[in-house]
């Protein structure tokens, strides 16, 4: 990337722009329903864009707990696939760490589905860990109907 990409927090009219291309990102899997634009209007001070040239290639949805004071949670990210393994997921989830340290925070949680092969090697990449349970998958627990009948999940933990 010759410019270096700019990493901003979200505001509520970026809900349009991304909402627009969320599907597609993920290959056509209807995921704009995971992303309702309450995201981007009560959740903005931990909640990135990565912008390149002014258009969005990436973003973050994170929010501090309010049941556990010490965690923040990542809820959704999503880097367009012209830019993925770039850094540009990397650089949000830095963003992310250092501003859930600023509010006192020392954990970090966020789940992806068993099936999502890319997502857990990436989060094991970059220090999380699978929380443990009694399914496993090619040595990775999750947890059945997490979110839901047939809905499992892998829950992820990063101590900052």
């Amino acid at each position: 990337m010759e410019n270096p990409v700019r990493i901003r927090k979200t505001c509520p009219s970026d809900y349009s722009p991304i909402i627009s291309v969320l599907d597609a990102w993920w290959g056509g899997r209807r995921m704009s329903d995971m992303l309702p634009r309450l995201f981007f209007t009560h959740f903005r001070e931990t909640s990135f864009v990565a912008e390149l040239n002014g258009k969005i290639i990436g973003f973050l949805i994170g929010f501090l707990s309010q049941s556990h004071s010490e965690e923040a949670y990542i809820h959704f990210v999503g880097i367009h696939p012209d830019f993925r393994k770039q850094g540009v997921g990397s650089v949000l989830y830095r963003q992310f760490f250092q501003t859930a340290q600023e509010f006192g925070r020392v954990r970090v949680k966020c789940v992806t589905s068993p099936v999502n092969k890319s997502s857990i090697a990436y989060h094991l990449h970059i220090g999380f860990e699978a929380e443990s349970s009694e399914t496993q998958e090619d040595g990775v627990p999750y947890h059945l109907d997490y979110d839901g009948v047939g809905e499992h999940r892998v829950l992820f933990v990063k101590h900052l």
